[in-house]
């Protein structure tokens, strides 16, 4: 009788244990972009219904993102509860082989929910009144004209530059002059000040001084108007077929089995949908960008060649 006792009872604790919680590991320390990704993607997931507990956010900075791909790929590649915060910044890094050998084929893609789209702003009393006139004055005479940005050279803000006056026909990206500073404001500073002729960010980073009349937009770099700032027109609309967001994303390991990861698309996919999440991107100056699986990889790997092959065209990488 006892020992029949002791089975139920150890039957009901098994029935009983928690299931194991997902975890988000952001790359980077708290309160950054990568940060906010996992606690609100795995805040929507839990309130939602779609992961059994709470979702376990682990900080694990280093190396721009490298530290995290690399315990990723090597030491947890079959980790079936594990995703993991990317941007933009994760694709440039691939691209330019700053994750010491590390390839994009190593995870698998999941998708991206939302991105702060690229903006170009020029100082309000600036003679430059659109994006043709603009890109016309670096075609013209490269040399007369510097764009001020709120990265290191080779980062993202210099690779909108970068890409946009590729799409535009200019030969020689070498040319163009880029300041990088330390953030958007620094830069910013330099456009209003006449030390640079234009300037390229975010568009949430840039939000305050485009509403103080300090800058003046002259192009979105997103497929369509951005809410809000529906006066600001597109590169699209201008002749210039480029968008550059900085996404919002995942990925997992590239172990999992094809099934969890069509788990953690359709999860996703959800969060995506939902108006916790919408509320999220309305206050923190977000725009819709929605890619899920395939597609998704597909972007990846496209968005990969590009920064890569510019990369080389200006000699940042062989």
């Amino acid at each position: 009788m006892k020992k029949t006792i002791r089975a139920a009872a150890a039957a009901l604790i098994l029935t009983a244990a928690p299931a194991m919680a997902a975890e988000c590991i952001a790359p980077a320390n708290p309160g950054g972009g990568w940060d906010f990704t996992c606690r609100q993607i795995g805040k929507i997931m839990h309130d939602l219904g779609l992961v059994d507990n709470m979702v376990q956010v682990t900080n694990l900075a280093g190396a721009g993102g490298g530290v995290a791909y690399a315990q990723v790929v090597s030491k947890r590649n079959n980790d079936a509860d594990l995703f993991v915060a990317a941007s933009s910044a994760t694709t440039t890094r691939l691209a330019q082989n700053a994750f010491a050998g590390a390839t994009a084929d190593q995870v698998r893609w999941v998708g991206s929910i939302g991105g702060d789209p690229g903006v170009i702003v020029v100082a309000a009393d600036s003679e430059i009144k659109d994006l043709p006139q603009l890109i016309e004055m670096v075609k013209a005479d490269p040399g007369s004209v510097a764009f001020a940005g709120g990265s290191a050279v080779g980062g993202f803000d210099h690779l909108k530059v970068l890409m946009v006056m590729d799409e535009a026909g200019v030969e020689d990206l070498r040319q163009i002059k880029y300041i990088g500073l330390n953030g958007g404001a620094e830069a910013i500073t330099q456009t209003v000040g006449g030390f640079s002729q234009a300037m390229t960010g975010d568009l949430s980073e840039i939000t305050g001084f485009i509403k103080s009349g300090d800058v003046r937009p002259i192009a979105v770099l997103a497929d369509e108007r951005v809410e809000g700032f529906e006066d600001i027109p597109t590169a699209k609309e201008q002749g210039v077929d480029m968008t550059a967001m900085n996404w919002r994303g995942i990925y997992v390991p590239k172990g999992i089995s094809d099934e969890d990861y069509a788990k953690w698309v359709d999860r996703l996919q959800k969060v995506g949908a939902s108006d916790e999440w919408k509320k999220a991107m309305a206050e923190n100056g977000l725009a819709p960008y929605d890619m899920f699986g395939d597609e998704f990889e597909a972007f990846v790997d496209d968005n990969i060649a590009q920064i890569k092959e510019i990369s080389q065209e200006i000699g940042l990488i062989q």
